[in-house]
């Protein structure tokens, strides 16, 4: 089968209708995510994203569904009550932007339509561009707050770190588009940050990922290890989802393009974060290897604290970008 935008949309489609026919509460669907962008594809590979809206609460909130190597689904489910007042989704920094340049693919009583059009009124308003970037902000600084300092780097605290990095980089991000992409997130924030007037931040972004401390070369010698501990963690039982095993070669044929194209080092955050989830369902003696990289990245031991002292200056930056823009526009 030849792959492209056309077709993944085609079967995001016929998927929707499917499910409707199979499932009468379902109220809506909507296609989101990179589908709705010019190009999709990373490494030849991608996903399609898609949100589905039932009538009552959903006892799965996402579930990932194989279509070939390189392609799989990943749908959301969410409820109805989520979406019953749309002027406030407008401001929430994942909803809002997911909605505003959402595709339909199902709908019943006009209920997309009348959620979309609650979220786009007023959506580019410096107030509401502002609230949205400050949410993220506000919990970047919280998760920080809660780290503390400290030379014991295990994967559930570099998980903490990442997400307070990853709401801290979104707050930049939102201001002038959709939140980060996983895959994408140091190739967009560069753009974001240009656009927001920071681009100094991307050299700080890249410093709490530690590239500073590594090459292309030694990256790529990451790649099996990598993958042994993904495929080992995908396996188990519960597994967070963004390490099911359909996404192996999502994220594997993305790698291996990045690390072969201009920015080799963008591949840090999709690496680590995806690294991270497997070694936190892994055993202490399966985490050997993942341990070894975090280190050599600057990622544990002594060295993160610079990492934890380094996303404090970038959170104060943030914040003080916020803040002028706040007064400059006089929200």
């Amino acid at each position: 089968m030849r792959i492209t935008r056309e077709t993944l949309t085609r079967i995001a489609k016929e998927t929707a209708l499917k499910r409707a026919n199979a499932d009468p509460g379902l109220v809506a669907a909507y296609l989101t995510g990179s589908l709705r962008t010019e190009n999709p594809f990373l490494g030849n590979s991608t996903d399609i994203d898609m949100v589905l809206v039932h009538a009552g609460e959903v006892s799965a909130r996402r579930e990932i569904v194989p279509l070939t190597p390189e392609v799989h689904l990943d749908i959301v489910h969410n409820p109805r009550s989520e979406y019953e007042k749309p002027k406030e989704l407008r401001v929430h920094p994942w909803l809002g932007p997911d909605l505003y340049d959402s595709l339909p693919l199902y709908n019943t009583q006009h209920f997309f339509e009348f959620v979309q059009a609650g979220v786009r009124a007023g959506y580019d308003e410096p107030v509401n561009v502002l609230a949205r970037a400050r949410r993220n902000a506000d919990h970047a600084r919280q998760i920080w707050s809660g780290l503390g300092f400290s030379q014991e780097t295990g994967p559930a605290r570099l998980l903490s770190y990442l997400k307070s990095v990853n709401h801290a980089a979104n707050a930049i991000a939102v201001l002038t588009g959709s939140p980060l992409a996983e895959r994408r997130f140091q190739l967009q924030f560069t753009e974001r940050a240009e656009a927001a007037g920071v681009p100094g931040l991307t050299a700080g972004l890249a410093g709490l990922l530690g590239n500073v401390q590594v090459d292309a070369g030694s990256l790529r010698e990451f790649l099996p290890d990598w993958e042994e501990a993904f495929v080992e963690a995908a396996s188990r039982d519960q597994v967070n989802l963004n390490i099911a095993a359909p996404r192996l070669g999502y994220y594997k044929l993305s790698f291996q393009a990045m690390l072969a194209g201009e920015s080799p080092l963008s591949v840090l955050w999709p690496l680590v974060h995806t690294w991270t989830l497997s070694a936190a369902v892994l055993s202490p003696e399966h985490q050997a290897k993942w341990t070894a990289a975090c280190e050599s990245l600057g990622l544990a031991g002594e060295a993160f604290n610079e990492r934890m002292e380094g996303l404090d200056h970038f959170l104060d930056t943030v914040e003080e970008t916020l803040e002028n823009m706040a007064a400059s526009q006089g929200v």
